[in-house]
């Protein structure tokens, strides 16, 4: 297992490279080419750009999250081979510079929804929360402002405003796509991939759809361990794996995180580790890192990582606006370095509870 921290980018993300190596327990960071759109080649020259920055601060990167996919590839359209083209030539150009983890989603339109970025708690902090009789009552044509107004000005992860300018028209492209047709569109693009990512051992890591249903009535495929099972089946490659999302897929309190993990053992290349606590079905807020705070067992699920030999890389995910901090909401420096250090101590437990046995 590798303590990673996710950093978005000098001029994009609040939190410094110096101050993420004040972490005790993480030695390295999962980045991206933030400002880059889906389609566009990434050029060795960026990636390396990119790597050798994190590298002089002290740091490693450990993996790329994310290489967003174009529309055109999940819907398939004509030009879809195109820009897989530009797919590949971008993986090739990671492998190139000795990059070994992609993560990445098949989600349509949107790659998370919200009904609050910023939900105040009894505690003064804020998180993020969920809650679907309120998301139903927005305007999609509107979904753009309501994400936005509380994000502190940063520019939300998955939320490109070029995209979302024309988020009718996204729509529009979606229409009459089901899940089946969903699939079989990231069938296509994971087998026309797989050579380049054997040829440089690329994990592609899939990240789970979130929340675990179906949003504005667009399909979803990546929901539970049923659909993991198929895609992972679907196209049997170990390049072909997931990044288990607890938050996401835990959005569904009928999914058993531990049981999913045992499901993947071996296809499981990165994890996001958050909380959540429950509040009725079809919603919930994000939690602190510790069980205690939140709805669901953190000691099972690193335990079931520990118990089926995951060694890639970790990362707290989403954590609480504290102590006064203004950042991206879910991506503030201080609470989750304390799920960091809380997770790397649940690690440590299991571990040498395990030697000692």
């Amino acid at each position: 297992m590798k303590m990673t921290f996710r950093w978005f980018g000098d001029g994009f993300d609040s939190v410094t490279l110096d101050q993420i190596r004040q972490i005790p327990v993480v030695k390295g960071v999962v980045s991206t080419l933030y400002d880059k759109m889906p389609g566009v080649v990434w050029t060795q020259d960026e990636i390396h750009a990119l790597k050798s920055r994190i590298e002089g601060s002290g740091l490693t990167l450990e993996g790329i999250e994310s290489v967003n996919i174009h529309d055109a590839i999940k819907v398939g359209n004509p030009e879809r081979d195109q820009y897989i083209e530009n797919y590949i030539k971008t993986l090739e150009n990671l492998g190139k510079e000795d990059i070994h983890m992609v993560c990445y989603n098949f989600m349509p339109v949107f790659d998370w929804t919200r009904s609050d970025l910023a939900k105040l708690r009894e505690d003064g902090s804020t998180v993020m929360s969920y809650d679907q009789e309120l998301v139903d009552k927005i305007k999609v044509d509107d979904f753009m402002n309501h994400m936005t107004e509380k994000s502190n000005n940063f520019r939300l992860a998955g939320w490109e405003p070029e995209r979302m300018a024309h988020i009718r028209e996204l729509f529009l492209l979606y229409k009459g796509l089901d899940s089946e047709g969903l699939l079989k569109n990231l069938c296509y693009f994971l087998n026309a991939i797989m050579p380049v990512c054997d040829k440089y051992d690329i994990n592609m890591a899939m990240h789970p759809d979130d929340p675990a249903w179906p949003v504005f009535n667009l399909p979803r495929i990546v929901k539970d361990k049923a659909d993991i099972e198929r895609l992972l089946s679907s196209v049997d490659n170990v390049h072909n794996g997931l990044t288990l999302c607890t938050g996401s897929l835990g959005s569904n309190p009928k999914n058993d995180i531990p049981e999913i993990i045992r499901a993947a053992k071996g296809r499981i290349h990165f994890a996001h580790i958050r909380n959540l606590r429950y509040l009725g079905e079809g919603k919930f807020d994000e939690a602190a890192h510790a069980s205690c705070d939140g709805s669901m067992d953190m000691y099972a699920i690193m335990k079931a990582l520990y118990d089926t030999g995951f060694d890639g890389p970790i990362r707290p995910d989403h954590g609480r606006a504290i102590w006064g901090e203004v950042s991206m909401p879910g991506y503030g420096l201080y609470d989750r370095a304390l799920g960091c250090n809380y997770l790397y101590g649940l690690w440590e437990a299991i571990d040498r509870g395990s030697i000692d046995r």
